[in-house]
């Protein structure tokens, strides 16, 4: 996770995972603060940034903004119709980008604004609401999983997977090509590639 974050110009995460996740920084350093240095010297040899800029999607524009990832700078993407309450609000180390499809945010729209920017490299870390968003209009390029030796269950309780708010299997299913297989220790780290260009089958519809 540090060397992706360490290869970005841009982190794209949802405000859910903001608030879920208090405290954090998007960073590589944040998440292996022993590599920092090096960390440092692989973006400066990359042309980026010291720190990939962090951008946060809200269409109903609920914030913490004590956040201390906010604090420290961050592009909020959200809707014509919040984004005056939220530019009042930020610290002056954010901005705010208009990107609007009805009352959601245009994700196509968004991503083409970052480009226009120059952040050519935008790693996202979900949730599974922006992923499921983000499938929706093909705009993901690639995914990376980590296979665990933790074996979860539910029971009563209702959690969310890699991708939500879009329907894909049986009649949608999406197909990827894997890139490259890592180990470390029992942890698999699996790289794939996401494109339409790497499905084995041509999409189809029946009735």
């Amino acid at each position: 996770m540090g060397l992706l974050r360490a290869c970005a110009s841009a982190v794209l995460l949802g405000a859910g995972t903001l608030r879920a996740t208090p405290g954090h920084l998007w960073t590589a350093d944040h998440i292996f603060p022993d590599l920092r240095e090096s960390f440092t010297r692989l973006r400066h040899s990359l042309g980026l940034e010291r720190q990939p800029r962090l951008v946060i999607v809200t269409s109903s524009g609920e914030l913490d903004l004590t956040h201390p990832a906010i604090v420290a700078g961050a592009t909020i993407l959200t809707t014509k119709a919040k984004a005056s309450a939220i530019r009042r609000l930020l610290p002056s180390s954010c901005d705010v980008v208009e990107a609007e499809h009805g009352e959601r945010v245009d994700m196509p729209e968004a991503l083409g604004l970052l480009r226009e920017r120059g952040y050519g490299v935008v790693l996202t870390e979900g949730g599974p609401h922006l992923i499921g968003e983000l499938m929706r209009h093909a705009l993901l390029d690639e995914a990376f999983l980590t296979i665990s030796p933790v074996v979860a269950g539910r029971a009563n309780e209702e959690r969310l997977g890699m991708v939500a708010g879009l329907e894909l299997l049986p009649g949608h299913g999406r197909w990827s090509r894997i890139l490259s297989v890592r180990r470390h220790a029992d942890y698999l780290f699996l790289r794939y590639d996401l494109r339409s260009s790497a499905s084995p089958y041509p999409l189809a519809t029946s009735a």
